[in-house]
Formats: C-alpha cells, structure tokens, sequence
C-alpha cells in the first residue's frame, strides 16, 4: 500500500534539515540523500558521521539552514530548560518562508505506566518519568506551530539497529536475561524510522498536527529478545534471572523503564502512512542486523 493509493497526493523533494544527527537522525538523513537536499547539525561537524550526499552545520549555525528549509526533523532530546532547537532557533523556524512540515522524534514514554493495556494515536499521554514529562512539554511546544504547518509527533519506542542490539550485549559479556512474564516492550528497528520519516514528509498535507506511533507490531519481553539474539549467534543465552532478583541492583535508568508497562498500537500510523515494517517484529530485525543489512 502506498500513500497513492489512500488518495493522498505525494511532496515533491525538498531542502530537509535534520536537527540531531545521531542514531536516527543520521537514519532518516542517509536514506533521504537520495532525492532531497538534506543538512544536518552537529554539536561538532569535525566529528560528525556524515552520510554521503548530506551536509552538516554546526549546531549553534544552523539558523540559515533552517530558514531555507522545507521540511525540519528534530531529533534532539530536550533539556530541563526545554528543546534545544526551540531554544536556540525558534525565530528562525517561525520565520522560514517555505517550511511546510516539522517531524519531532518523541517517546512512548509519554504516556506512562498503564499496567500492561494497549495504547493508541488517539491515547491521552500520562508521563510518569521527569524525562518523559520534558518530552511531553516540548512536544506541546512544535505542537503550537500546527497552525501554520504541518506537524507530526513520532513517538518512538525502544529503537535498536546495526551497533545497538543484544548482538552487541552478548558480544561484550553484559547481556541479561530478566525474568517478569506479561511485561512487554515496544520497540523499533532504526531503519523503519527512517521508513516512517520519509512517507510522512513526502505526503502533502495540510497545517495540522498528527500522532505517529514508531513501534513494530508485536510487542515482546525483554527475555524473548536476548533468548533469539543468542539463537541466531549460536551462544547460549544469559542465565535467567528473575526481575525482583535484579531491581535492586539496576541502575535508577533501568528502574524507570522496567517501572512502566504498555503496550503500543500502531495500525493508525501505518494506515495514514500507507507503510509496512521492514522488520514487524524483533526476529526479522535481529536477522537483518546479524546479515549485515
């Protein structure tokens, strides 16, 4: 299915730029080389991964990049005094002549802990974590431009790809196997992000604002994960180990996530984007990775 056939007409390609290139922002920046003109910001552009065909500023002077743009992806998390990119560059994002569309890579930390029920597009957010909470005010910040553009908040789960998998945990020796049956997570696969991203801007929609869920579809338990990763390298997997075992021996980070239990719907998303996973589920993610895709 393609946005063609949900009758939606398609943007030609445009000037994007990507405010944050990193895991995912480098993602969406690489994949869209091929058809925009694509720049990137960088706290320091010398040390910067830059994909081919993609340029790159520094941060701090990337008001001109932004105020030539046509599409404006933000990548960056915010800080206890807000998002970055508002802060630094907000002038400039209001005043820019032909910025159309604005992606806001959120989390579905957003809404909280909801005991293990589904939450949709269309679900109230409920943070529960400081960080989530700072993440639900500066979506509401981008959220304030949908008057004028057009606005999607792309609220990610947990996203892995090549050099950040349970690959890379059993490699090192750190990988756990945490016991906690029914408590799943959601996750992403990086390059459906970039997936995701791309349909969203070439589709040409009106000022407005929409929620877009980046989760596969089938949520799983963290155990389930490893236990695969370990199959597909031939090692046995981690001793089990119960969560109420490990708690109080995590890090306050691990706390906060093993705290909150959901699971994310995304067929709204995938309908307005007219898009399937590459990787609907961890096992082909996983697969794709250990074969170099």
């Amino acid at each position: 299915m393609t946005e063609q056939d949900l009758g939606n007409p398609l943007e030609p390609a445009g000037r994007l730029v990507v405010a944050g290139l990193g895991y995912s922002g480098t993602a969406v920046a690489a994949a869209a080389a091929a058809g925009w003109a694509v720049t990137g910001t960088a706290r320091d552009p010398a040390r910067a991964a830059v994909p081919p065909g993609v340029g790159v500023v520094a941060f701090d002077a990337a008001a001109a990049a932004i105020g030539a743009a046509t599409h404006l992806l933000v990548t960056a998390p915010p800080g206890e005094a807000g998002d970055p990119v508002l802060l630094a560059h907000a002038a400039a994002v209001r005043a820019a002549p032909a910025l159309r569309w604005i992606g806001y890579l959120s989390t579905t930390g957003v809404y909280g802990d909801r005991g293990g029920a589904w939450v949709e597009e269309t679900t109230p957010p409920a943070p529960g974590q400081p960080r989530s909470l700072r993440r639900l005010e500066a979506e509401q910040a981008w959220a304030a431009l949908a008057d004028r553009r057009a606005v999607d908040l792309f609220r990610a789960g947990g996203i892995y790809g090549p050099g950040r998998s349970s690959f890379d945990d059993l490699r090192a020796g750190t990988a756990r196997r945490t016991i906690r049956p029914g408590h799943l997570f959601g996750r992403i696969h990086r390059d459906d992000i970039a997936l995701a991203v791309l349909a969203a801007m070439r589709q040409a929609v009106p000022p407005g604002l929409r929620v877009l869920h980046l989760v596969d579809d089938e949520p799983a338990e963290s155990a389930a994960v490893v236990e695969e990763a370990a199959r597909l390298l031939g090692v046995p997997p981690p001793p089990a180990v119960p969560y109420e075992a490990q708690v109080a021996g995590m890090s306050p980070m691990a706390r906060s996530f093993w705290a909150e239990n959901r699971k994310v719907a995304n067929a709204i998303t995938k309908r307005a984007l007219g898009i399937a996973w590459r990787y609907p589920s961890y096992r082909e993610g996983l697969r794709a990775i250990l074969a170099g895709a």
